[in-house]
């Protein structure tokens, strides 16, 4: 028996469970379908040390729903003022527990059509849509494909002996077990970051290696980089306390039985070359897609962690296929917030109304601005939206000039609004910064690379 659906979305994480929102609100005809018995499976092992990088302001000053938003990085949007996530922690970093209690109270307030226990195991493209096989045998039908499942599993990085390093998805949590051990941590994200915060009062040394220098949250002002709650490994690198930061190239791992051993090269001191010995080795290397459930392939940028997409988040290879969630950074790497439900959760907004247009004939919303309200109506969104305040550099208001006067179209990425309307005028917000060598970097490859 298949089930046939317009759309069925795959993933009950909070990106699943917002677009669902979204669609069960005009009374579209969708399923989410989720491997797990409940949702959010995600952070039931991630992260591993148990605290979120999402910030969560529990209070903040002002009583205008739209504007707490703008210090609200957890909540999912939806019309019940009374579900948002600072009721459900105080904590300014949350445990990912506290954020799986809120989506479970998200998905059954709103009575959303979730087949739990439903893991997918194969992805066919077919005239009509996309059939999907499930792993008990059972199938659906889907004219439009929402894949919600973020990262599938663990990026490995191509360095002979690899397999000898332990992987953030399954290396030991107690801190105990690295009391006194020389560690080697692969990778310089926050993933790298948060292990070796666990390990720095316990190991007798923590090296975190990667070619590429560590790209600070407080310089680059990008939420996806190594946040400043990580600050003291920073200050023992500073201070030549053991702890320390290697900018190299780990060209090989070896294990003796007893020993492992690194063969690096620097990229300072002339590129001069070293063994260095561990007790461990950690491998905190990131996640990527899991592209592997596509029976037709799945077009992925050159990183080969992140799918490649349209300007409106459809997949270049796969029409039909819209990726929704932290893959939606594909589009805005080191510009936006789609990493975290801070960005994409209007990314989702916006998205689920793209799909009323193309597959329900529901014209994209807009609103005409009378010409002697045009620097008062700017001046309001600017100083009151939520959206284009967490997505500033990325999701704008595109003001188009008609016949029959100007239109207003609400948070779209500003590509998707030029490739759309031609001549417009785009409203959003900026940080104000000057660009590194990283973001000059990510331009001229399209935003196609991600750091470890």
């Amino acid at each position: 028996m298949i089930q046939e659906h317009r759309y069925v979305v795959v993933g009950a994480g909070p990106a699943g469970l917002q677009i669902g929102y979204f669609l069960r609100e005009r009374g579209a005809d969708y399923v989410i379908v989720e491997r797990e018995r409940s949702a959010g499976g995600f952070f039931a092992r991630f992260p591993r040390h148990r605290r979120l990088i999402s910030l969560n302001r529990a209070r903040a000053w002002s009583d205008d729903p739209e504007i707490r938003l703008r210090w609200d990085w957890n909540s999912l949007l939806s019309d019940d003022p009374s579900l948002l996530f600072p009721a459900y922690s105080d904590d300014y970093f949350p445990s990912p527990d506290d954020l799986r209690r809120y989506l479970t109270d998200f998905h059954t307030t709103h009575d959303l059509r979730i087949a739990f226990g439903t893991g997918i195991s194969r992805v066919t493209c077919k005239e009509e849509g996309f059939r999907l096989e499930t792993e008990d045998g059972g199938q659906f039908q889907a004219e439009c494909l929402i894949w919600a499942c973020g990262w599938g599993g663990p990026y490995v990085p191509d360095i002979p002996g690899i397999e000898h390093a332990e992987g953030y998805e399954d290396m030991t949590v107690d801190p105990e077990s690295f009391l006194g051990k020389r560690v080697l941590i692969l990778g310089k994200g926050n993933a790298a970051f948060e292990t070796a915060h666990a390990l720095r009062d316990h190991a007798s040394a923590i090296h975190l290696a990667s070619p590429r220098p560590v790209r600070l949250a407080w310089n680059s002002r990008h939420p996806g980089d190594v946040r400043g709650r990580h600050g003291t490994l920073l200050d023992s690198h500073h201070f030549s306390s053991l702890h320390a930061l290697l900018d190299c190239a780990v060209e090989r791992i070896s294990f003796d039985g007893a020993v492992y051993t690194a063969d690096i090269v620097h990229n300072h001191a002339g590129g001069g070359r070293e063994r260095l010995e561990y007790d461990a080795v950690l491998r905190c290397t990131g996640f990527r897609m899991d592209t592997e459930v596509f029976a037709d392939g799945l077009p992925t940028l050159p990183c080969g962690r992140l799918p490649a997409l349209t300007s409106d988040w459809e997949s270049a290879g796969l029409p039909g296929l819209y990726v929704a969630g932290t893959m939606m950074q594909a589009r805005d790497a080191r510009r936006g917030s789609s990493a975290f439900i801070y960005g994409f959760r209007y990314n989702l907004r916006t998205l689920g109304r793209l799909l009323a247009e193309r597959y329900d004939g529901v014209r994209l919303p807009r609103t005409p601005v009378p010409r002697p309200a045009l620097t008062g109506t700017v001046l309001d969104r600017v100083n009151h939206s939520s959206a284009l305040w967490a997505q500033a550099g990325y999701l704008v208001d595109a003001l188009v000039i008609t016949e029959h006067g100007i239109e207003r179209y609400e948070e779209l990425p500003e590509d998707y609004a030029v490739e759309r309307f031609g001549d417009l005028v785009t409203v959003g917000l900026w940080q104000s910064r000057e660009p590194g060598p990283d973001d000059l970097e990510a331009a001229a490859l399209g935003a196609e690379r991600l750091p470890l």
